[in-house]
């Protein structure tokens, strides 16, 4: 293994064993936090389609943004691991969370019998999960590079890429590679971080 990949690999098992740590009650009180500040920032407030994440494993739980998009008529995405492909995402649209059912490794994702998918929908902004991010916007996930992915298809090129993280998970600089994508923006229960004009 290289030195970069172990490297990866022992800081995501580090900030994972930190983040399963995190109690119930400051996950609640600083995703709320950070919905809070997201919410608050222009180019959220003004977005008409917007793709969020369900968290796993104490990841900054976004169902907090979902009651405002929706009451002021923006199209929410979900991502959706693709069957019988390995590191891909499809993307469908919801109008509720009665429409999720647990999908590839336990996470909640749109039910492709009830939900349309996405198709050619180019969304304004991407709120983006991660282990870790640095000041430079890259980001540490879970390995199988599904955002990354995602991220290089034609029709997110516009989109504003936002991590949200809890302020331990923010690092001066991460081990990056070539086809990594990174983030314009980084939101924790303190700041929001601006890593790309």
């Amino acid at each position: 293994m290289n030195p970069a990949a172990l490297k990866k690999s022992e800081l995501r098992a580090r900030l994972l064993d930190e983040r399963g740590r995190l109690d119930h009650d400051r996950v609640a009180r600083e995703s709320l936090a950070m919905a809070k500040r997201l919410e608050a920032a222009d180019f959220f407030a003004t977005a008409r389609i917007v793709m969020l994440y369900l968290p796993i494993k104490n990841e900054a739980d976004t169902r907090e943004l979902f009651p405002e998009l929706f009451r002021r008529g923006a199209t929410v995405l979900l991502p959706r691991c693709r069957d019988g492909e390995s590191g891909e995402l499809d993307v469908f649209c919801v109008t509720g969370l009665t429409q999720v059912r647990p999908g590839r490794f336990g996470i909640l994702e749109p039910d492709p019998g009830v939900c349309l998918p996405a198709g050619d929908l180019s969304p304004d902004v991407v709120v983006t999960p991660g282990v870790a991010f640095d000041r430079r916007g890259y980001r540490l996930g879970f390995g199988g590079g599904y955002y990354d992915r995602l991220f290089s298809r034609p029709r997110m090129r516009r989109t504003i890429r936002v991590g949200l993280a809890y302020d331990f998970q923010i690092l001066e600089k991460l081990p990056m590679e070539p086809w990594d994508r990174p983030m314009h923006a980084l939101c924790t229960p303190k700041e929001l971080i601006w890593t790309r004009p």
